[in-house]
């Protein structure tokens, strides 16, 4: 059954195949029900399969026709007036549109000239030359295409994080109903967290392997099986593989650390075993220090070790490394000093700093954002629409006079709130490192944000100089989203991390992990150079309705990558503290 992501892909696409055509409107509608439809917290196709078509009315931004579209696409598995659009425009638009610069617009202009459909033909016709050829095109453009094709092309591969882990939560949910699973947990790069992944990876204990892998392949959600055999399968959930691996549960906890990897923490981990006469592997932790050197075998030596992951780290003398610090970054020998971090968790949150309204690009009111934020028991929340400036789809900025006019009504929303309620504002980072706003609405204002969303091909060194001189702004407390990156659409900033991190530090600037799933910016290695040199750190959701305030567990573990405690984060922070900080 086709999953919420798969939905909203199917409504993007939608958007820019209309917006390729030249069609207005439209396409801004189909993108607000799709985001809406991938925030939902219930599994969409699953209730309208039951009957539940009630539950379409609930979701912002989908009226009757797109109502209709959702219906007939878990029917009958395709979408009538969406096969039409494919025909007309033959184009592969995710691909294309994930090169920097080309937007829905240009590749249909680009399609309609040389007949581009794909990345190859794209990458042809920039070889060639006959971009530039094109009315609107320079030699500028052409060079663009042909220095992101590698990037298009590789992150292609891979999922979002926000789209895959829900899955497997799915996943696990299933197994753990299952009578013959003892344990399971899912393993690899999504059980460090990491912003995209390849495949979903679980692994479950068994002493039934053969009868789990075959209930597994027949789950529901399952749409097709890829392989099977007795002790692990592979099956395609909509758009996702789903891989199962079986082990008797008195080696799960060997497994689920030789599966989670990294593998450059793996292979850093069994070399500091061998310096202590240990073997590290999939089914255990063996103490091989007696053992002849010509012995053979996975399992030769005496096995200390393997029912728990836990107790993996513990024959080594190591407390249990948390997965998302398992990067090869210093991780073990920080657990062999005893410093690793005490790392935040979500119950650590106090509150949210970005996040948008009906008065700009959001869905919903001040108030209906602001319950939200109480229902999740915040004890402050910030309501940072965006202004005017560069790069801000569809001129939805607010004016210096639109934002004062907020001001005023965000203090009447204070007064009424059972939580502290800031009136904050996202500005826009120019080129040059500097924001548009006047004197008299910084004065108003409680937090600013400031973010960039043009300008984003710069070369690393004046891509730094443009973010330090940006922390060094005494107006600006918070840089938000820091390189602009969308994943699997656009690289963003390349900048200094270390850099950037010394100025935030200085100048006592926060620097942010925005937690929508899409962006993960910071990420996990620049988090870890914030953290290093003292910068102090956001996590915010940049939420545009209530449900996506959820998007805060993305940026939690997020930071946990970066080796955060809840001291490093602001928004962890008693409000009298923070109030000290954003004054």
């Amino acid at each position: 059954m086709a999953t919420n992501a798969e939905l909203a892909a199917r409504f993007e696409e939608f958007a820019d195949l209309l917006e390729a055509d030249d069609v207005e409107y439209k396409p801004r509608a189909y993108r607000r029900a799709a985001e809406n439809i991938r925030a939902h917290p219930s599994p969409i196709a699953d209730r309208v399969e039951a009957g539940d078509e009630g539950i379409l009315e609930e979701i912002d931004g989908v009226g009757d026709a797109i109502a209709s579209k959702i219906v007939e696409y878990v029917e009958t598995g395709e979408i009538e007036e969406l096969e039409e659009l494919r025909a007309d425009l033959p184009i592969d638009i995710a691909d294309i549109t994930r090169i920097e610069g080309v937007g829905p617009k240009t590749a249909g202009k680009l399609y309609r000239e040389l007949g581009v459909q794909t990345l190859d033909d794209l990458e042809a016709a920039a070889e060639a030359g006959e971009i530039q050829s094109v009315t609107g095109f320079g030699p500028k453009t052409e060079r663009n295409i042909l220095e992101n094709l590698e990037f298009a092309r590789q992150v292609g591969q891979r999922q979002l994080l926000g789209e895959a882990r829900p899955l497997a939560d799915d996943v696990l949910a299933f197994l753990e109903s299952l009578e013959a699973v003892e344990r399971c947990e899912v393993a690899g790069s999504i059980r460090r967290w990491r912003e995209t992944i390849g495949d979903v990876d679980v692994l479950a204990a068994t002493e039934a392997n053969e009868a789990v892998v075959e209930r597994f392949v027949e789950w529901e959600s399952v749409d097709s099986e890829i392989e099977s055999g007795p002790e692990k399968a592979s099956v395609r959930v909509g758009e996702s593989r789903v891989d199962l691996r079986v082990v008797v549960p008195e080696e799960f906890g060997s497994a689920l650390q030789y599966f989670t990897g990294s593998k450059d923490h793996n292979v850093a981990l069994r070399n500091y075993a061998i310096d202590r006469g240990m073997k590290l592997n999939e089914y255990g932790a063996f103490d091989v220090s007696d053992v002849d050197d010509e012995a053979a075998g996975q399992r030769v030596g005496d096995r200390v070790a393997g029912e728990t992951e836990a107790g993996m780290y513990e024959a080594l003398g190591l407390p249990r490394i948390p997965p998302e610090l398992r990067e090869d970054r210093g991780e073990i020998a920080a657990a062999e000093n005893g410093t690793l971090p005490a790392l935040l968790t979500r119950e650590d949150i106090r509150g949210d700093l970005h996040s948008h309204t009906e008065w700009s690009d959001g869905n919903t009111t001040i108030e209906e954002m602001v319950a939200a934020a109480a229902d999740r028991g915040y004890d402050y929340y910030a309501v940072a629409d965006h202004a005017e400036g560069p790069g801000i789809v569809g001129g939805m900025g607010l004016s210096d006079t639109e934002i004062l006019e907020q001001v005023e009504r965000i203090r009447e929303v204070d007064a009424a709130a059972d939580i502290a309620v800031f009136a904050g504002i996202e500005a826009n980072v120019d080129a040059d490192g500097e924001i548009d706003l006047s004197e008299a609405v910084i004065d108003a204002l409680d937090v600013i944000v400031a973010s960039t969303h043009s300008a984003l091909d710069q070369d690393a060194e004046t891509a730094t100089e443009r973010l330090v001189r940006a922390v060094e702004n005494p107006a600006i407390d918070v840089l938000g989203h820091p390189s602009g990156r969308m994943l699997n659409e656009r690289s963003g900033l390349d900048f200094d991390a270390t850099a950037l991190a010394e100025a935030a530090a200085e100048h006592d600037t926060a620097l942010e992990v925005n937690s929508n799933p899409r962006r993960l910016d910071l990420w996990g290695s620049a988090v870890q150079a914030a953290v290093e040199e003292g910068a102090p750190i956001a996590i915010n959701t940049d939420a545009h309705q209530p449900s996506t305030l959820e998007y805060m567990r993305w940026g939690v573990h997020t930071a946990r990558r970066g080796w955060a405690e809840p001291d490093d984060v602001i928004n962890t922070w008693e409000l009298e503290d923070l109030r000290a900080f954003l004054h």
